[in-house]
């Protein structure tokens, strides 16, 4: 079941057949967290992710993608707004739509990484890791550019 917000002729959508894979991997893949990023595997991404698509009439300007259990956790990735519609309250308001959607209220952790946008994250109440002592991960830096990748 897709959800949609509006705003000042803005609309959120969770609707994934508005997604526009051409503005989504396009952007993503000139992002620092994920370089290069083929687009089967934005497609494979988005298909079992619960996706927060940010549109201005038809064009889509921006996403959030949340992988979650509905459960316990939620995992928030991929999140922007394109370069000419920022400055406008839109990822805020963005942030705020995911954190109240309906059927993620009582989620017990809630995950995200940021290089620069902690900020806009503090004002949906993120915060540092409570036990970063805890917190492991396998990271593959350059999975996206390495030469040897398989398709």
């Amino acid at each position: 079941m897709s959800h949609e917000w509006t705003r000042d002729g803005y609309v959120i959508s969770t609707d994934k057949k508005r997604l526009d894979i051409d503005v989504i991997h396009g952007f993503l893949t000139t992002a620092y967290w994920s370089t290069g990023i083929p687009r089967e595997t934005v497609e494979r991404a988005l298909k079992h992710s619960l996706s927060f698509g940010l549109y201005r009439g038809e064009q889509q300007i921006g996403l959030a993608r949340l992988i979650t259990d509905y459960a316990t956790f939620a995992y928030l990735s991929d999140v922007f707004i394109l370069e000419n519609f920022r400055g406008h309250g839109l990822g805020k308001w963005l942030i705020q739509v995911i954190t109240n959607h309906p059927e993620l209220q009582g989620l017990r952790r809630w995950l995200l990484f940021t290089k620069d946008a902690h900020g806009l994250y503090q004002q949906a109440n993120f915060t540092s890791a409570r036990y970063p002592e805890r917190l492991m991960e396998k990271l593959e830096t350059n999975i996206y550019t390495r030469s040897n990748r398989q398709e």
